[in-house]
């Protein structure tokens, strides 16, 4: 079902519970002339009026504001700052964006001015952008584009959660600038050209993994992209984790280098309209513990926000990272905007569930990452936005294996799972366990090392029931402080220097896992820091960025190749997308720790051997020359096993046989002779 909100913002401005009503709150709409003295000269005050049925819905019609069919607009509104932090004791007047705005403009010259009455004051806040057409108010960009998806969606083509590989993508990388590097930010378009051969990335056309005649997602053959926040932000060289305008995306995102108008919202959606033309699904970020500079800050900052540190009950233990915390236990009566009846409700809560209908509606997104779970820190809430995202996916004929709706907690709260309140969560657990065993050690706490691999490769050992209900990493974009940074800069940090064998090894263990996997961009051809990241909370956490150049070297094109391998078998093998898992061998002998697991069951089977250790067969080109797995399945009549980190068939009197070699994994399946 379509919010109430939605569809009434279809044929009328709508100003949602503004917290000051006398004077009554203003639209204030016109249109930019380019080159004109006064660039605000079109624009003109109209009134809002409260809804008849309910006093907290103030709007106007489109039809009644005097618009030019077929015309751009551009619009605030004006109200009384309601913000108490800082109370300055006046009454403040100002413009402010639209909260539900579809599209935003933060060019100069584009931005609130200070309104005209006294106490008016500067907000600087961006314009909201609509096209009027047909008597009907349409998300468009600033030059009047609106988007045309070429795919049928929800498709149920699209990968199923147990057979998804997950890319990470920052939109912030790195380029060469001569002898120098230089930050940028991978544009909307820029993600493009990591999947359209023909597309050349704007701010990055020199990046040779990015030319045109690559697809690099296709290269790899992940089979769903997750963005980090596409969601405006004031942010621009960093990866969009403050929040300001929820139903518009980045508006920085869709402004490349040379172009003259933003597009952020037809860009966007091209993007995740390719993805689903190249059977990708599409996951977005989402942060709803607190935002930045959001309209209702000023609109009725008492309704939906609490001020960090300002005494409210409802922070707790919250941490809203300089933002304000969204406030979702303030419990109100009035027009209920999903339903569009009066009802008892949390603002925030349907604030949210808008918001992700918009997105469901507008840019037909598939999956749903939640950060920092901890710090919305209200598990009914979380439940109740799953359960209305999933319903509202289901309801467009999506299949409930098709989407997911995944949460953050670095503390891996697996309760919640057991619960409902989510899909699953990012496991953290999985990056720390794994960066110890590839290093030969156990797990921190763990009394084996054996029990380390069981935890790692199964998540049922953690307590989770099955893969769907994880996400599994060796890096995430969490890259500040100790052990949290890229594998090769972690490996380089813990003494080890020849990192190709054990990065290989992690990938072996990330894509056999029980899990999901997810590959932070650049992982996958071991991409190392750039800016210094030691503190966990610096600024360069959220800036250190992918650098598709160092593709071009030999060794990581080695790595990138290999990882490519395992990633295609991953998404196609029955047995990786069951939940079945034996550990059929360990050896601990002559310094050896030699692993080995089987995923799946009869003629769906995968065989993972893996040498955590400086161990090698001695002589392993010899003819003789082998190591005996004593417990080696059976092979079925006609079937055959075939390696597939080096894609070759292996001789049946080999089988069980093979050599091995120091700090080195082997992925044997089954096929057809």
């Amino acid at each position: 079902m379509i919010p109430n909100l939605l569809i009434r913002r279809k044929t009328h401005f709508v100003l949602w519970r503004p917290g000051k009503i006398v004077p009554r709150p203003l639209l204030w709409i016109g249109r930019f002339q380019d080159g004109a003295k006064d660039p605000y000269a079109d624009f003109r005050e109209i009134a809002l009026s409260p809804n008849l049925s309910f006093r907290e819905l103030w709007e106007v019609a489109a039809k009644d504001c005097n618009l030019i069919d077929g015309e751009v607009y551009s619009y605030w509104f004006k109200v009384y700052n309601t913000n108490p932090y800082p109370f300055t004791g006046e009454n403040e007047i100002l413009y402010c964006t639209d909260p539900f705005a579809t599209a935003i403009d933060r060019r100069e010259g584009r931005l609130a001015p200070k309104p005209p009455d006294a106490g008016g004051v500067v907000s600087d806040d961006p314009a909201s952008v609509v096209l009027y057409k047909n008597g009907t108010l349409i998300p468009c960009d600033c030059n009047g584009q609106t988007p045309t998806p070429q795919v049928q969606h929800p498709n149920p083509a699209l990968a199923p959660n147990n057979r998804l590989v997950i890319y990470e993508l920052p939109t912030r990388w790195t380029k060469k600038a001569g002898d120098n590097l230089e930050i940028g930010m991978g544009t909307f378009r820029d993600a493009v050209a990591l999947l359209d051969v023909e597309a050349t990335p704007p701010d990055f056309p020199q990046v040779a993994a990015l030319k045109s005649g690559i697809a690099h997602l296709q290269e790899l053959g992940v089979n769903a992209l997750e963005l980090l926040p596409p969601a405006d932000s004031e942010d621009i060289l960093e990866w969009g984790y403050g929040t300001a305008n929820f139903l518009s995306a980045d508006f920085h995102l869709g402004y490349p280098n040379g172009q003259n108008d933003p597009t952020p919202l037809t860009d966007l959606a091209a993007l995740v309209d390719l993805c689903h033309q190249n059977n990708l699904r599409f996951f977005i970020d989402i942060v709803m513990a607190f935002a930045r500079g959001n309209p209702y800050g000023n609109i009725n900052f008492l309704d939906f926000f609490i001020q960090w540190n300002s005494g409210d009950p409802e922070q707790g233990r919250r941490d809203g990272f300089g933002g304000d915390l969204l406030k979702y236990n303030y419990w109100v009566e009035g027009y209920h905007p999903v339903t569009g009846k009066s009802g008892r409700f949390v603002p925030s809560r349907e604030y949210m569930k808008v918001y992700i209908a918009h997105w469901l509606e507008q840019y037909r997104v598939d999956g749903l990452r939640l950060d920092s779970i901890n710090n919305i820190d209200n598990y009914d809430f979380l439940q109740e936005f799953k359960n209305f995202a999933s319903q509202y996916w289901q309801d467009r004929s999506g299949e409930s294996d098709r989407f997911l709706v995944v949460g953050e907690d670095l503390s891996v709260p697996i309760p919640i799972i057991h619960q409902g309140r989510l899909d699953g969560l990012w496991n953290e657990k999985f990056k720390h366990i794994l960066r110890q065993v590839i290093l030969g050690q156990n797990g921190r706490g763990d009394s084996s090392f054996e029990w380390s691999i069981r935890k790692l490769i199964d998540c049922r050992y953690l307590g989770f029931s099955n893969g769907t209900q994880v996400v599994n990493y060796i890096t995430s974009h969490d890259v500040g402080g100790a052990g949290n940074e890229r594998l090769f800069d972690y490996l380089v940090n813990c003494g080890i220097y020849d990192t190709e064998k054990r990065i290989e090894l992690a990938f072996v263990c990330l894509l056999t896992a029980v899990g999901i996997p997810m590959i932070l961009a650049g992982e996958e051809f071991a991409d190392q820091h750039d800016l210094d990241i030691e503190e966990e909370h610096a600024n360069h956490k959220q800036i250190d960025p992918v650098n598709f150049d160092r593709l071009q070297d030999d060794w990581r094109q080695r790595i990138f190749t290999y990882v490519s391998r395992l990633v295609k078998f991953r998404t196609l093998s029955n047995a990786l997308a069951s939940d079945d898992t034996d550990f059929i061998h360990v050896d601990y002998a002559e310094g050896k720790k030699v692993i080995v697991w089987q995923r799946g069951r009869g003629e769906e089977m995968v065989v993972v051997l893996a040498n955590f250790s400086d161990y090698g067969t001695p002589d392993p080109f010899e003819k003789d020359s082998e190591y005996v797995v004593p417990n080696w399945p059976f092979t079925p009549q006609g079937k055959y096993w075939q390696e597939i980190t080096q894609d070759r068939m292996v001789l049946p009197q080999w089988v069980g046989r093979e050599p091995i070699f120091p700090w080195e994994a082997k992925v044997y399946t089954l096929v057809n002779g």
